[in-house]
């Protein structure tokens, strides 16, 4: 399998096991029990913790979730005797993101004092910005606490120190050259060899491909793969030279074939070199790369054959002197080459999928089987040719016959050797022994060569056996074979072959089709292609759950919640756990999505994203998910929690856990109080970046920097404005003109009395216009008129200039609630003065108002701005800082004129009134009376009203009425109009 010849080669973020692994080793080398160390977010406020690890745990007596998203500096751990300045610098590393070490006092869980060396280094990431924080801690309380003490002295003073020492080797170590090299140009190189880091660079925080040491080969690389087919060649040659050497009793006096022979030692040596610097597959999947796993696998598996494989038999048998015994006893050991074949052994797993490759591999056995036969049956024959008793040949072996056949007849040398020779030629024998074996072992059998002798029946027999074997084997089970032996492979290729039409089918990324290619590969190689569910199926329940606590059993040990669990209760939750398995990249969870189950971390690390921050990083023997027996609703995950490595999850469900629970209820109390979640996903963890800090400062600083917008009086966009104002009211004005309305103060419209005319054209003139109710301002002028007190506000003009009237209304305070006819009288006036218009309008469109009766126009600095802001501000001075001695230039030089105010519009609006009131209560005859006996009043209260406001005006001068909505409190007006 592919998959599993490869391993798991996707791109991984293995930075936490690289730093925890090699803080293992330096832990190890230096004797000591445990590497302390935590991990903190170098990119928000107070740099969170996101990881500890166990010994930094122990160390400090709290629990991973405890320490979890609590600043780095550790000031959590900070008490009374801690040194505030050495607080502030540590406070000052992270700030700067500098590498430095420091030592100081801090306080464990249990509130005891301890002195630690703390050593902080930034870990930057692809981009070289900074990610992460390393601080690692080593306690160095035995070299601070003092000597003398009373209670211990002579040899109990010695004995503590000693042991002192002893225990802390390794602090010393790392205290030796902080003493004499104190320079921060050397803390960079301390905390790399304390990690074993190298003195350059520490590991970054990214996703990478697994990286080899340079003295290691990649098994899946082209120049293995090329040597591992050179192999594959030489083994099949040695495989079939060696049987055919040891047979015909070939000695090596040719040189070309002892050059061959030795270079093919050679190679075999290298190879066994090469093979201690070649990586592996290991169980899981992953590619060991470590160099002392590589040997120590290489030297209980195969090392032991390999050598005895390469042995330079040849070289030693070559030589003339050698003993006929000796040289035949080497020419023997020449067959423990055979056992290079275990090299094909170890191969044939890479192309076993292939059927192709199969069935050329097993024609291949077929045929070394027939080669390995076929030197053995010319073995029997050279023994049996010549019979050792009579010294003849015997004349009913095969090859005498085939001596006789192609006419090289054996011969005796009576006056040389004095042994018989002659006989047919080594090539012919071996073609002859091969076509027998051949014949033999495809059960064919010509008869044409056929054994003759009690030895060569034996083998016959017994080569027959094994062809029948060998034929029934191969040539007649093939499809049988593939059927049971390699329906798993079939199957995954299967499930290959239609991930790879749909993701063409459907135009997947390539970079998605990448990462599902790698996780079903990953998966298979995991599994083997093994349908977990469908085995515990064919179990029965007591054996289905003693499997699936084995499976489960990580988990189990691991945490302690589950250690007072009683069997019944353990088996009852393995047989709610699933396993799955993750690949770099995979997000377990999205932010939003309901968490619905918890989650167990048996390997791999994975990384909890908020705000697109790192927030924490969870490890083996972690939990995350939600806590279900404590919260009624279904929360939705804060954070995205995604696979950093190839992980192995352990899950139960929300509703199988709270039913687990709940059944068994002293195990429930247990769990809920000794399960600590390392992060909970329902929880949002409330924090501010570095960066959008640092944005804020600066935006507020460019702010102050800022001159504040101030438009002069004169600018364009003042005067557009403007223009656009006297527009809409002359617009409005000439509408209501149009229409033949009366006279409406609150729609700007300016009502001139009839009587009053000629008496405005003979001298000054007040101009009385309803003001409106929604912005009523107090006027200090009109307050400071004890003496004439009254509810209208006048515009007093003391003379008409060049056709231009000067002029400004005044605001008063809001009138009181009124109760009886002056609430009823409030409320009509409020009625008609909003139904006409939504907002006073400004006193620069009088003028366009009353040219109907002759009159000029106000100046723009003689106005006040209250259509917009219904303020007593010029307009000139928008924007200027006001004050309340700020007024109208008319107020300040003319005095207001108290005038009463006239009720013919009034009048005509109450008849309306009860004209629409008649209408609607016609069906109300029972209040039909009362509210004609009101009406009647109202009339009576209006005429002395009118009466009594006819006498009051004075004839010196004229006015422009202005009018506005009257007090309803009708005492208080005729107190005024009696005043």
């Amino acid at each position: 399998m592919a998959g599993g010849r490869r391993g798991l080669v996707a791109p991984q973020n293995t930075f936490l096991e690289n730093i925890v692994r090699r803080s293992n080793v330096w832990t190890l080398s230096h004797r000591q029990t445990d590497t302390n160390f935590v991990l903190g977010n170098a990119q928000i406020v107070d740099w969170p913790i996101v990881y500890s690890n166990d010994g930094f745990c122990k160390l400090s007596g709290y629990h991973r979730a405890e320490v979890m998203q609590k600043s780095s500096t550790c000031s959590f751990m900070y008490g009374e005797l801690t040194d505030k300045e050495t607080g502030e610098k540590v406070q000052q590393t992270f700030e700067n993101y500098e590498m430095n070490s420091f030592e100081i006092l801090m306080y464990k869980k249990n509130r005891m004092p301890v002195w630690f060396f703390v050593k902080i280094a930034p870990i930057r990431n692809e981009q070289d910005k900074v990610v992460l924080f390393l601080c690692t801690f080593s306690d160095i309380t035995a070299f601070k606490q003092p000597i003398e003490d009373d209670s211990v002295k002579g040899w109990g003073k010695f004995a503590r120190l000693t042991r002192a020492l002893t225990s802390s080797r390794g602090v010393l170590q790392q205290l030796a050259p902080t003493v004499h090299k104190g320079e921060n140009v050397h803390k960079h190189s301390r905390l790399a060899e304390v990690l074993q880091l190298g003195s350059d660079i520490l590991p970054q925080y990214k996703q990478e491909t697994p990286k080899t040491p340079p003295h290691i080969i990649l098994h899946y690389c082209a120049f293995k793969t090329t040597w591992d087919w050179v192999i594959l060649i030489l083994t099949f040659y040695t495989a079939i030279m060696v049987p055919y050497n040891v047979s015909f009793k070939t000695k090596q006096n040719n040189v070309t074939w002892l050059v061959v022979d030795s270079i093919v030692d050679v190679i075999f040596l290298v190879d066994i070199v090469l093979n201690f610097h070649t990586t592996f597959v290991g169980p899981a999947g992953e590619v060991i790369s470590d160099p002392k796993l590589i040997r120590m696998n290489y030297v209980k598996t195969w090392f032991v054959i390999d050598l005895l494989s390469c042995l330079p038999y040849d070289v030693i048998n070559a030589f003339e002197n050698v003993d006929e015994g000796i040289s035949s006893l080497f020419s023997s050991l020449k067959v423990v080459r055979l056992l290079r074949l275990g090299r094909v052994a170890r191969k044939l797993d890479h192309y076993i999928e292939y059927g192709a490759a199969v069935l050329v591999l097993l024609v291949c056995v077929f045929g070394l089987a027939a080669h390995w036969l076929a030197c053995i049956w010319y073995s029997i024959g050279d023994y049996e040719v010549i019979d050792e008793n009579t010294n003849s040949v015997r004349m009913d072996s095969w090859l005498y016959i085939l001596s006789e056949s192609v006419g090289t007849p054996y011969r005796f040398n009576a006056s040389g050797s004095g042994r018989w020779e002659g006989g047919p030629s080594k090539d012919s024998v071996y073609i002859t022994s091969l076509y027998f074996t051949m014949t033999s072992l495809t059960s064919i059998g010509f008869g044409n060569i056929a054994p003759t002798t009690d030895g060569e029946k034996l083998f016959a027999v017994a080569m027959m056996m094994i062809g029948s074997l060998l034929y029934a084997t191969i040539f007649g089970n093939v499809t049988t074979i593939f059927q049971q032996m390699y329906a798993n492979t079939n199957r995954y290729h299967e499930m290959l072959n239609s991930v790879r039409d749909f993701l063409k089918l459907y135009q997947v990324p390539k970079g998605l089709s990448e990462r599902v290619m790698d996780y079903i590969v990953s998966t298979w190689s995991m599994s083997r292609g093994i349908d977990t569910d469908k085995v515990l199926q064919i179990c029965p329940k007591d054996m289905r759950a003693d499997i699936c606590v084995h499976l489960n059993r990580k988990v189990f040990k691991e945490h302690p919640a589950f250690r007072l669990a009683s069997d019944g209760c353990l088996r009852a939750l393995a047989m709610e756990f699933q396993t799955i398995h993750s690949a770099p990249g995979d997000l377990i969870y999205h932010a939003g999505e309901s968490v619905d189950s918890l989650c167990f971390v048996v390997s791999g690390s994975l990384e909890v994203i908020q705000d697109d921050e790192v927030v924490a990083i969870l490890g083996k023997g972690d939990v995350f998910g939600d806590v279900f027996w404590k919260e009624v609703t279904l929360a939705q995950a804060c954070a995205n929690v995604r696979a950093l490595t190839y992980c192995d999850l352990h899950i139960i469900k929300r509703e199988a856990l709270q039913k687990v629970l709940e059944f068994y209820t002293a195990f429930s109390n247990h769990f809920s109080r000794n399960l600590l979640l390392t992060y909970n996903l329902r929880k949002r963890i409330v924090f501010r970046k570095i960066s959008d800090v640092k944005r804020e400062e600066e935006e507020m600083l460019k702010r102050n920097n800022e001159a504040p917008l101030n438009l002069p009086p004169d600018h364009p966009v003042r005067r557009l404005f403007q223009r656009f104002r006297q527009q809409r009211e002359a617009r409005l004005a000439a509408e209501r003109a149009s229409q033949g309305e009366p006279s409406d103060v609150e729609k700007g419209t300016i009502h001139l009395e009839q009587t009053k005319i000629h008496e405005v054209l003979a001298s000054t003139s007040i101009i009385m216009v309803t003001e409106s109710p929604a912005t009523p301002t107090a006027s200090s002028t009109l307050s400071s008129l004890s003496s004439k007190p009254s509810s209208r506000v006048m515009l007093h003009a003391p003379a008409i200039q060049n056709g231009n009237l000067v002029g400004c209304k005044s605001a008063e305070p809001a009138p009181k609630t009124k109760k009886g006819w002056g609430r009823f009288k409030e409320s009509v006036v409020k009625a008609e003065s909003w139904s006409s218009v939504s907002k006073a309008e400004s006193m620069e469109t009088l003028p366009d108002r009353t040219k109907s009766h002759n009159e000029m126009s106000l100046k723009k600095t003689d106005s006040c701005d209250s259509g917009i802001t219904k303020s007593d501000l010029r307009l000139d001075n928008v924007g200027d800082a006001r004050t309340p001695q700020d007024r109208s230039p008319v107020q300040s030089k003319g005095k207001l004129v108290v005038c009463p105010i006239p009720v013919q519009t009034m009048h005509a609006s109450f008849l309306e009134l009860k004209q629409e009131l008649r209408g609607d209560i016609g069906s109300l005859n029972g209040r039909m009376a009362v509210v004609e006996a009101q009406l009647a009043e109202m009339l009576q209260l209006l005429k002395s009203k009118k009466a009594s406001s006819s006498r009051k005006p004075s004839r010196s001068s004229s006015f422009f009425e202005m009018s506005r909505p009257a007090s309803p409190d009708s005492d208080k007006d005729d107190s005024f109009s009696q005043s």
